[in-house]
């Protein structure tokens, strides 16, 4: 099974510069890409701990005693390293890309190619479906999250849509969700369409909370001299990364050399701007066109 091609894959693992003995953290194991390699670099002593709230990520697990897996979010980092006596690590690494899998899954309902529920759920445990923000959403939710999220250019008129189909069509499926906002669908049809479902998915996985999330604890997780690696699909991860790894918070601050800096030093960024994808690497698989890698070191 070609469950997914790992984006960025030596530059990672040369970013999280891994020790032997050390203790990693992959929070999206997926296929187990990147975890392989992790693996490889580790002796007897080293440990790996696998995040992925998947069910379906399990079926990659490698039978290796070094390898802890969690069936979890990993907005939940430090109290399930707590859970398991594991006070800090020396690396983190998350790849916050959707595996190619979970895409080709007709079921899962993340992709405009197949007639299947409109689901979207990463975690199929939790309750709230693509449909659910679909029939609850205000028109002023609705056009937040195509705007911010899908950064669909009739954002406003795409929400009103929905709010006055809905009343009277049905939309539990794909099919029927794309015969519901046809009228409103400019430019090329596909690119559209997956801007609006990839909206939806941010929005049923509540992805930039639970990025945000998981940096704030990496500061407590990460030993000093520890790395942290992110690779995002997304204009809005990036900064949310790059902020964080700068200044350790999620706002905009202006460089001012000027004025006085509070904050006290967290990380190092090992790379100023972030890594993307080489030449090679963009023919060998498409998804990784918009991967940026960003490295830090915990001072």
């Amino acid at each position: 099974m070609n469950y997914h091609i790992p984006v960025l894959y030596e530059e990672t693992l040369q970013g999280l510069a891994i020790k032997p003995d050390g203790v990693y953290v992959d929070c999206t194991f997926g296929g187990g890409g990147h975890s392989r390699g992790i693996l490889q670099q580790l002796n007897e002593k080293g440990k790996l701990i696998a995040f992925d709230q998947d069910a379906d990520a399990q079926r990659n697990l490698p039978d290796d005693e070094r390898v802890l897996f969690i069936p979890q979010n990993f907005r939940h980092l430090q109290r399930m390293l707590r859970l398991h006596k594991i006070p800090q690590v020396d690396g983190i690494l998350a790849d916050l890309g959707v595996s190619s899998h979970q895409f080709d899954e007709a079921e899962r309902g993340f992709s405009i190619r197949f007639a299947g529920p409109m689901d979207m759920r990463m975690d199929t445990r939790q309750p709230e479906t693509a449909a659910d923000i679909i029939r609850t959403y205000s028109e002023q939710q609705l056009h937040k999250l195509f705007e911010q999220y899908g950064e669909v250019t009739n954002a406003k008129t795409l929400a009103r849509l929905i709010v006055h189909e809905r009343k009277h069509l049905p939309f539990d499926t794909i099919d029927q969700f794309k015969a519901m906002i046809s009228s409103a669908v400019k430019g090329n049809p596909n690119k559209y369409l997956a801007q609006v479902f990839q909206a939806l998915r941010i929005g049923v996985n509540d992805e930039m909370g639970v990025l945000k999330e998981m940096l704030q604890q990496v500061p407590a997780v990460l030993k000093k001299g520890g790395r942290v690696a992110i690779i995002t699909f997304h204009s809005i991860e990036d900064r949310i990364v790059k902020n964080f790894f700068r200044q350790g918070s999620f706002d905009e601050t202006p460089d001012n050399p000027l004025l006085p800096s509070s904050k006290e030093e967290v990380f190092q960024l090992v790379n100023r701007k972030p890594i993307t994808a080489t030449e090679e690497e963009l023919k060998r698989n498409s998804r990784s066109r918009s991967a940026k890698l960003r490295v830090a070191e915990r001072l």
